[in-house]
């Protein structure tokens, strides 16, 4: 699934914006955003989800039009892409929202997902993965 086809990508105008776009061929438009932590600056937060109008008031929606690989191999490579303008960055944090029914104190949808292709980003000899609930928690390993 790694050879499937991307979505064009469109980055931010200045990389340290961190704010990522595509559209797929349906016409739902994505958006991911990395954040930064205020009390640790090598600690991005990294949110993503359907932005259209249809969707509002639902943030960071994710919808299962059939595109869902292809989606998701599209915000690996936006990540690797924000990876290799901030290599200082020492944790990633994904976070996945349970859907409406979806009972919060157990792995969601999206939570699987993050599972499935985390090690497709993060090297599995350079990186920790620890996952708990709904959230992801990726770092750099020590090298001393």
């Amino acid at each position: 699934m790694t050879d499937m086809p991307k979505y064009t990508i469109v980055p931010p105008a200045i990389s340290s914006a961190g704010v990522y776009f595509f559209t797929t061929d349906s016409g739902l438009q994505y958006e991911v955003r990395f954040g930064r932590r205020q009390d640790n600056i090598l600690h991005a937060t990294i949110v993503f989800g359907v932005i259209n109008d249809e969707f509002e008031g639902e943030e960071y929606v994710v919808t299962n039009r059939g595109e869902v690989f292809r989606v998701m191999n599209t915000i690996v490579d936006i990540v690797k892409m924000f990876m290799k303008e901030h290599p200082k960055i020492m944790t990633y944090e994904f976070t996945g929202i349970p859907k409406e029914g979806e009972p919060e104190d157990r792995d969601s949808k999206r939570s699987h997902l993050y599972k499935r292709y985390l090690p497709k980003i993060f090297n599995v000899a350079e990186w920790d993965f620890r996952f708990q609930g709904n959230s992801a928690l990726v770092t750099k390993k020590s090298r001393f």
